[in-house]
């Protein structure tokens, strides 16, 4: 009997050594090595100068290493997959936005993964509007114009977008539905194709995220129109709403933020959650994030998955009405 018991302690005690050992690390020993940050998209689109600006001031502030890595394609779903099927383990986290988690989904109908159910909200970073911007030699020197130009003829003004089903192009065609015009979309693989064409004058207007396009406003190469938030950029406070341009409550953003694979220990979240909120808060990541066109806005977790789960239900019937298909 004694010798039963004792080796029943012994099995126990050693079952028990094992799992602390397999045992995720506590948040206080968070991070104990480099921080991988998947950045679903090309590099210098507005997702990729966010995600660089992040991970750069997360290693100053936090003195934490985290490396930026582009894992660009199909819309950003690649990326997103990526991250999906990495270890929840807090050290390989993603840049997600309205493009890759809202509205991929409803475009690529064959995606083996669920944003609301295989990712765990971290933080949120910034939002920011589309601008419809054109060559500052264009003849547009207004949105009015662009509209007076189509309504005359008819799918002859083009622009570019980021590509076929993103955001920026979806808000394009909000746009020539709220006006009832025609205009040409020509979709482009990343934001850099779109805008060279347009400053080359071979689209007549761009549609881009404003960090995509704030370095050619303002070198003056690059005229914006109008921006398509409910209120003016920050950034570029002078440049109309498209909403005060005549066309009323139209509200068109994007928003950034991190995301870990589903199951990543909670007390980690909170950890990089609060850095990052901790980040945004001061004068130099604000300014920083102004000076790419965007706005910061600090989240917690919580409020971060609620706005995934509600955007991701509204844009579905959006993406329906919009006939985007992916070519």
């Amino acid at each position: 009997m004694m010798r039963t018991l004792l080796s029943f302690f012994a099995l126990a005690f050693a079952l028990g050594t094992t799992a602390h050992a397999q045992a995720p690390a506590p948040a206080a020993a968070y991070p104990a090595k480099p921080i991988r940050l998947i950045v679903p998209f090309p590099p210098g689109g507005g997702t990729d100068i966010l995600s660089r600006l992040v991970a750069t001031k997360l290693t100053e502030s936090a003195k934490w290493t985290v490396v930026a890595d582009n894992r660009a394609g199909a819309g950003g779903t690649i990326g997103i997959g990526e991250a999906v099927k990495a270890a929840p383990t807090g050290y390989d986290l993603v840049m997600g936005q309205k493009d890759n988690l809202v509205i991929g989904p409803w475009l690529y109908k064959n995606l083996p993964w669920d944003p609301t159910k295989d990712l765990t909200a971290v933080a949120h970073v910034a939002y920011t509007p589309v601008v419809i911007a054109t060559s500052a030699n264009s003849k547009f020197k207004t949105l009015a114009d662009v509209v007076a130009a189509a309504k005359a003829a008819p799918g002859t003004v083009t622009y570019g977008s980021p590509g076929n089903g993103t955001s920026i192009h979806l808000a394009g065609d909000l746009f020539e539905k709220a006006a009832g015009i025609k205009l040409s979309h020509i979709p482009y693989k990343g934001s850099n194709p779109a805008l060279m064409d347009a400053l080359s004058g071979n689209v007549d207007l761009l549609m881009s995220s404003v960090p995509s396009a704030m370095a050619q406003i303002k070198s003056g190469k690059l005229r914006p129109l109008a921006v398509t938030s409910a209120k003016r950029s920050s950034s570029m406070p002078e440049v109309p709403t498209v909403s005060e341009s005549g066309f009323k409550d139209f509200d068109v953003s994007t928003w950034y933020g991190v995301f870990a694979p589903a199951g990543t220990p909670a007390a980690v979240v909170n950890v990089v959650n609060a850095e990052i909120n901790k980040l945004l808060a001061t004068p130099e990541m604000k300014a920083a994030i102004h000076a790419q066109g965007a706005e910061p806005e600090a989240m917690s977790a919580a409020q971060l998955n609620t706005l995934l789960k509600a955007d991701y239900a509204k844009w579905k019937g959006i993406v329906e009405a919009s006939g985007a298909k992916i070519e």
